[in-house]
């Protein structure tokens, strides 16, 4: 008689537990229809608290870890020389390789202090994608921001395992138009985030910066979410499978010439960001940018305190459990959404569902704002708040006035870091089959009664069309 028995295999659960709780506040439908009309139907003017699942971004809303709330009162509030600094300095120069950094209070002041050395009127500055503050710094400065993005992530229903990637084709045409002088960078955004969180292969991020060098272009990676590109690319790349997200990590920064970062994603801390490089020059003349926009150069726009968090955040989200679990749960929300034929951006992304709008509302026409129209129609639902990724995030043309109107209209789900659990999957993608099962009498949109001349989406104010 054999001794063996059938072993049962072990379901996955998330490598941590969880310490607090934050109650949830749910709200009726004549509720939400008064609320979201007395916020002139932009989903950014809502109270907090009158949403029940807040998808609006992963940015500065993920919970912290217990040496995170720990590192915290360390911190030193130092004006200058904190060893907070000396801390975050050596974190970014040991995961990255960057050996100049200048700490900022997030990405888009990060961008503001670099952009303030490298961008003139007339510039141009090739991409993968740029995402709504980049476009927004750059063509602030009356620069123009050209999209090099493959055409394939513009097919929402294409399973590409690298479909942020930006098209070689597309970039050495830019790099052959202009001098170099007309190009200060090149921005490789990691994950690409207008284009549904999607990653860039290290054999494309290689290309990149070997073509962009071959122009003597420098290369500016735009890098909020670089952890889950790390583990993209260790999990569908060949030859990465057995390489940890640190060395990945390093390998992906060791040709570019500079970075930015909104570390309240991948840093998972409530505020936070820098800007780092390779140039001692780059550095000198960026310092006086961050002094006068930020604070003195050993704090920038940040507290000793979220300091010593995030350079405990950056050691801990380079590890591969964290970032498993991370995006183990949007595709869990995908494989729901997968149940009800809902269609989104496929693969699904490292921190978010991007709902493919166009496809879902298909008797609105794009003057309405279509992606717009789903994320009201999913908060009218259910409380659930998203964010548009499409034609009033796209802004209108810096030079004709007139809208933009993207061959994408997402409606992006971001899932903070480890702050609701799977049955929260569960609401939302049951939520969106309800949006969806009446997507045919859906057909009125929405106008703009007032924008602001710039990245227009957080403060438009709409009613119904």
């Amino acid at each position: 008689m054999s001794d063996k028995t059938n072993t049962q295999e072990l379901p996955y659960c998330e490598p941590y537990k969880i310490k607090m709780t934050e109650a949830i506040r749910t709200s009726t439908r004549a509720e939400r229809e008064q609320w979201i009309k007395d916020a002139q139907y932009n989903l950014f003017k809502l109270r907090a608290d009158q949403t029940m699942i807040d998808l609006l971004t992963d940015s500065g809303v993920g919970s912290m870890s217990d040496r995170q709330w720990s590192a915290l009162m360390t911190g030193d509030e130092s004006y200058a020389g904190a060893k907070s600094y000396y801390h975050l300095r050596d974190a970014v120069q040991n995961i990255f390789g960057m050996p100049w950094f200048l700490p900022t209070h997030q990405g888009r002041a990060a961008e503001n202090v670099i952009f303030s050395v490298l961008l003139k009127e007339g510039d141009i500055v090739p991409g993968n994608s740029h995402f709504d503050t980049t476009k927004g710094h750059i063509e602030y400065r009356r620069a123009v921001a050209i999209d090099c993005t493959i055409d394939a992530a513009a097919d929402t229903q294409a399973e590409l395992p690298f479909k942020g990637e930006m098209d070689l084709g597309k970039l050495e045409e830019v790099l052959k138009k202009y001098p170099k002088e007309k190009i200060p960078c090149c921005v490789l955004t990691v994950t690409n985030n207008t284009a549904g969180g999607q990653p860039v292969s290290m054999k494309n991020i290689r290309e990149t910066t070997e073509l962009c060098h071959k122009y003597g272009i420098p290369v500016l990676m735009d890098s909020a979410r670089f952890a889950q590109n790390a583990y993209f690319i260790k999990m569908r790349e060949k030859g990465y499978e057995n390489k940890s997200i640190k060395e990945i990590v390093r390998e992906m920064y060791a040709a570019a010439d500079m970075m930015t970062i909104s570390a309240k994603k991948d840093g998972v801390v409530n505020m936070g960001g820098f800007v780092a490089m390779r140039s001692e020059d780059l550095f000198r003349r960026a310092m006086q940018f961050n002094i006068m926009y930020e604070g003195y150069i050993t704090y920038g726009g940040m507290s000793g305190r979220d300091m010593e968090a995030l350079a405990v955040g950056l050691d801990e989200n380079t590890e591969f459990d964290q970032l498993d679990a991370r995006v183990r749960q949007v595709a869990f929300l995908g494989a729901e959404l997968d149940k009800y034929g809902i269609p989104y951006q496929r693969p699904a992304g490292g921190h978010a569902i991007f709902l493919d709008a166009k496809k879902i509302l298909p008797n609105l026409p794009k003057e309405q704002f279509i992606a717009q129209t789903l994320g009201i129609e999913l908060y009218l639902e259910a409380g659930i708040r998203g964010v548009e990724i499409g034609s009033i995030l796209a802004d209108r043309d810096p030079v004709t006035r007139e809208n933009r109107y993207p061959r994408l209209e997402l409606l992006r789900l971001a899932i903070p870091c480890r702050t609701y659990t799977d049955n929260h999957m569960r609401v939302i993608a049951a939520a969106c089959k309800n949006v969806y099962d009446r997507r045919e009498s859906i057909t009125r949109g929405y106008k703009i009664t007032f924008e602001a001349p710039i990245m227009r989406h957080f403060t438009a104010e709409l009613e119904k069309a």
